[in-house]
């Protein structure tokens, strides 16, 4: 190699590590500081899918878009701090990363019920037999309200990138909604 050659490889080198720099810096946090520490603080199964399940009401909400969210039954005295903000495009994709968090917690908990954590702050934990259903049925309580949102919210926008980010939560709505078929009754 001459000694252009190797200067040549040098900026290339140095272009491609400044340009993989760049991209990852650029990328979104799908949940807010308050968010992340009330979803690290609920570990039972049940209780973080409800957490996540809030979270993506305040995106819908965020959008503009009424969740018909579940009235809770007792007060909520977490502090979920600033609501979300981002463009439509970012706020949908939220919304498609915090559904999957919510699908992949599940499958993890199947896979490995035996490492299930348990609310300590109850008299009697629940086991994974208990909290599992739940956890999925809440979750397809939570896709079966969202996918007529999100199918109206498609049909209205002409922007590729939200379309494409649109389909994908229906996608994910329509896995959860088909794997409650697979629970015992």
């Amino acid at each position: 190699m001459t000694a252009r050659d190797l200067t040549f490889f040098f900026f290339a080198t140095l272009v491609a590590i400044l340009s993989v720099t760049a991209a990852s810096a650029q990328h979104r946090d799908y949940l807010t500081d308050a968010e992340i520490e009330i979803v690290r603080e609920t570990q039972q199964l049940d209780n973080r899918v409800n957490v996540l399940v809030k979270i993506m009401d305040r995106r819908f909400t965020a959008l503009g878009i009424d969740p018909k969210a579940a009235v809770p039954k007792k007060k909520d005295k977490t502090e979920w701090g600033p609501e979300p903000t981002g463009t439509r495009a970012e706020l949908l994709g939220d919304i498609r990363s915090i559904m999957q968090k919510a699908i992949d917690d599940i499958d993890t908990t199947a896979e490995r019920p035996n490492l299930m954590v348990a609310d300590v702050t109850e008299r009697k934990p629940k086991t994974f037999k208990e909290v599992f259903p739940v956890a999925v049925r809440n979750l397809a309580a939570a896709a079966e309200r969202y996918k007529p949102l999100l199918q109206a919210e498609g049909a209205k926008t002409q922007d590729r990138i939200e379309t494409g980010i649109i389909s994908k939560i229906i996608e994910l709505c329509d896995e959860v909604t088909a794997s409650v078929a697979k629970l015992p009754s």
